[in-house]
């Protein structure tokens, strides 16, 4: 999964704002915006498939930072409808993502039965009736850390999984005790619109400008 990082563009493009939304300055911007399951054949295989191939986000800034998804490549309207609970605080629908709190997959950790994707997948289907794809981070018990899935339903036991994101910042009970940190504004959904493309272009002319004269300055001094 491509994924681009922006934060650097956003400040560039003089007010730090992108797709007609206004961001914190410092904030660190993770688009999405590839097709999940480019160049595999998970979507016409029968049964659920999990695609992995993850990027890496070793930090991560609850405060200011962003997950943003293209809503061209992902089967979701515009808009964030967030949860942050364990699984059975879950709402029935109206929602495209989830932070789940559960770090066991049937809550009796002395059996040794462990948390994956698939099984987070399934916690989350049981409690949720109404059909529809979204997101959701879950605490992998074997990786001993956080990761960012896409599912293309959240109410089916069978739906396709794709892994966008592992962070690698926090691990353990770290990672399992960051999971009440997510909150709605570290997601958001985005199409770009032609007059935030022409801001960007703007911005690179700006900074391209100012490079130059920086240069010019420096050989003739």
């Amino acid at each position: 999964m491509q994924v681009s990082l922006r934060s650097h563009l956003l400040r560039l493009a003089l007010a730090g704002t992108l797709f007609g939304a206004s961001l914190p300055a410092r904030a660190a911007i993770f688009d999405f915006n590839v097709d999940p399951f480019a160049g595999t054949t998970a979507l016409s295989t029968p049964g659920r498939q999990v695609i992995g191939n993850e990027i890496s986000i070793p930090v991560f800034d609850f405060a200011n930072d962003v997950l943003r998804f293209d809503t061209r490549v992902f089967d979701i309207a515009p808009g964030i409808n967030f949860v942050n609970s364990r699984a059975a605080g879950l709402p029935t629908g109206r929602v495209n993502v989830i932070a789940l709190r559960d770090i066991d997959a049937d809550n009796n950790p002395a059996n040794g039965v462990l948390n994956n994707a698939g099984l987070s997948a399934n916690l989350i289907a049981g409690q949720i009736t109404e059909s529809g794809a979204g997101f959701f981070v879950y605490f992998n018990s074997v990786l001993n850390l956080n990761r960012l899935v896409y599912s293309t339903d959240l109410n089916s036991p069978t739906a396709d999984l794709k892994i966008l994101a592992r962070f690698t910042g926090q691990t353990g009970l770290a990672a399992a005790a960051a999971l009440p940190a997510f909150t709605a504004g570290n997601f958001a959904t985005a199409v770009p619109e032609p007059a935030s493309w022409a801001l960007l272009i703007t911005g690179f002319g700006m900074v391209g400008a100012a490079m130059r004269r920086r240069t010019s300055r420096t050989v003739t001094a």
